[in-house]
């Protein structure tokens, strides 16, 4: 009895135990201009991870993280860089569907401009 409650016990469990999580990270860079004004800048880079699941070069890459439905749509922009893991740069045309991504981008909600993409190879 004991070992049939242990065993239904852990087969509960085990699906949170393996699950996986997606990672968002925000960084925030301040600046300030010398100049006797003392305007500041604020710029932020959010950056996530996922599968990329439709790869347009110029225009869109459209990336579903792990445990998330919905895939999410970032437009690239015009001087996006797409590197390796170990920071060199790498053809637009190697980033097929299916690759697993570090997205980079600036902005929120539909205005997502992606500047660096990592591919991990």
């Amino acid at each position: 009895m004991k070992k049939s409650m242990l065993i239904l016990a852990c087969a509960a469990i085990a699906p949170f135990a393996f699950a996986q999580t997606s990672t968002t990270t925000t960084e925030s860079t301040t600046t300030k201009n010398p100049v006797a004004s003392e305007t500041e800048t604020t710029t932020t880079t959010t950056s996530t991870d996922g599968t990329v699941t439709t790869f347009e070069p110029g225009k869109t890459i459209v990336v579903r993280r792990v445990g998330v439905t919905d895939p999410i749509s970032y437009v690239l922009g015009k001087t996006v860089h797409y590197v390796n893991k170990a920071g060199r740069e790498i053809e637009a045309s190697m980033i097929k569907p299916g690759a697993r991504v570090h997205v980079y981008y600036d902005g929120t909600g539909e205005t997502r401009v992606v500047n660096r993409v990592v591919v991990d190879e």
